[in-house]
């Protein structure tokens, strides 16, 4: 009978030629168990290599997209992790779980396979490793946009954690609480979470990686506050340390940058940004072609280009809500800007020959000059029966009901003055 090693060194051997093959020779040696008789050493090694073919098996499972594979090698560990030290467990379930990333549309597998897992750490007493398990749900679900859920889970995790005084994970739940915040909306509780995450970061050493999503999180909560020049900052922060550890984010951080230059206004500082060292290595990406095109047509005022750059790099702008939601503001602010445009030098326009020049439909030109209207951009009417806009120009301030107020006010005080002497005369 060949000895786990050997089994082992097959089952890598054929793994790019026959997969099916190597998936039962890693489940051979995963099935196959050590006698009571057999010596410590020996056992020790037998673990060794079955800790290598749950790998192995995952890894094997991961590049063939098989989800539930992957959720299956997980529960196989469970036998495996019963019979090791704790720490080296987390390492490994964490491994596995990570094996789920490059697999499409796997995110429910995930969550049922984590869930399953938390309750099997909860059984088996294994806090630290629960603690970690919930943590990473709690980002699923972000993703996945279940923030009732997520924030339930977020309260058990808190109460848990302070009570335990884990300062590291406890700054990662508080993040990911701010996140989910700023997810729903509610941006005073996203800011008062990002600052308990900061409280727990200052007393303990934070990992780079953690401090540049601290950072992000902050540029993040400023843009939305419409602080671009801080956020900027931050984000400016976040796309260093990233960078110079290689990691992936470092172009989200990027992106962010140069979404800040176009919201102040300053789209022509995107070339020279994307000069700079860090970002020279990024300039070619879609990612960063996509706000370059961006800041393009915003330099040039021209909705078109914004509209077409928004519809060739759908993915790279839409995808990620930050960017959508503010490009969405953008998009208003310079339909606004090229509306006052042409119907300034006009008394009387046609609302037609005014879609016609920004490329919109009649119907949302419409509407959007009566908002216009309404929130005093421009003063007019718009006479939907001659499908006209009838401009006006800015009335004159007169002053002479302000000035007529306070000459009352201190006729009063003299009236009032002149009682008061009578009073005391009497």
């Amino acid at each position: 009978m060949p000895s786990p090693e050997e089994i082992l060194k097959e089952a890598q051997s054929v793994a790019a030629s026959d997969p099916s093959k190597a998936e039962a020779l890693y489940k051979e040696l995963l099935a196959s168990t050590a006698g009571k008789d057999v010596p410590v050493r020996e056992r020790e090694e037998i673990l060794r290599h079955q800790e290598q073919a749950l790998v192995k098996l995952g890894e094997l499972y991961r590049d063939q997209k098989n989800a539930k594979g992957v959720a299956e090698v997980i529960n196989m560990s469970r036998s495996f992790m019963s019979s090791t030290a704790k720490a080296k467990t987390a390492k490994l379930i964490r491994t596995l779980l990570d094996f789920f990333t490059p697999i499409p549309n796997s995110k429910q597998i995930q969550i049922e396979v984590l869930k399953d897992n938390i309750e099997w750490a909860k059984r088996e007493k294994r806090i630290f490793l629960k603690h970690s398990l919930e943590t990473r749900l709690v980002s699923l679900q972000l993703e996945t946009q279940q923030y009732k859920s997520a924030l339930s889970l977020i309260d058990t995790l808190l109460t848990e954690l302070k009570r335990l005084d884990d300062k590291m994970i406890l700054t990662e739940v508080h993040l990911l609480e701010s996140r989910v915040y700023r997810g729903i909306g509610n941006l005073a509780k996203a800011k008062a979470a990002l600052t308990s995450a900061r409280t727990a970061a200052n007393s303990i050493y934070c990992p780079p990686h953690l401090q540049a999503q601290l950072d992000l999180q902050s540029g993040v909560l400023h843009a939305e506050d419409k602080d671009y020049k801080t956020a900027y900052s931050y984000f400016f922060e976040t796309f260093e340390s990233m960078s110079s550890q290689d990691d992936p984010g470092a172009i989200g951080a990027l992106k962010y940058m140069l979404l800040c230059k176009v919201m102040l206004n300053l789209p022509e500082d995107v070339t020279s940004l994307l000069s700079i060292k860090l970002a020279t290595k990024y300039a070619s990406l879609r990612d960063v072609e996509s706000m370059r095109a961006i800041a393009r047509a915003h330099q040039n005022r021209n909705l078109a280009d914004f509209e077409r750059a928004l519809k060739d790099y759908k993915e790279e702008l839409s995808s990620d809500p930050t960017i959508r939601t503010h490009l969405s503001a953008l998009y208003d602010t310079l339909l606004e800007q090229n509306l006052l445009r042409i119907v300034e030098p006009y008394s009387v326009v046609e609302v037609e020959y005014v879609a016609q020049q920004v490329g919109q439909g009649r119907q949302a030109v419409e509407l959007k000059l009566s908002q216009m209207i309404l929130d005093k951009v421009f003063h007019g009417v718009l006479d939907q029966g001659r499908g006209c806009l009838l401009v006006f120009d800015k009335p004159e301030e007169d002053n002479m009901y302000g000035a007529a107020i306070n000459t009352l006010e201190q006729v009063g005080k003299v009236v009032d003055s002149l009682y008061a002497k009578t009073v005391k005369i009497a």
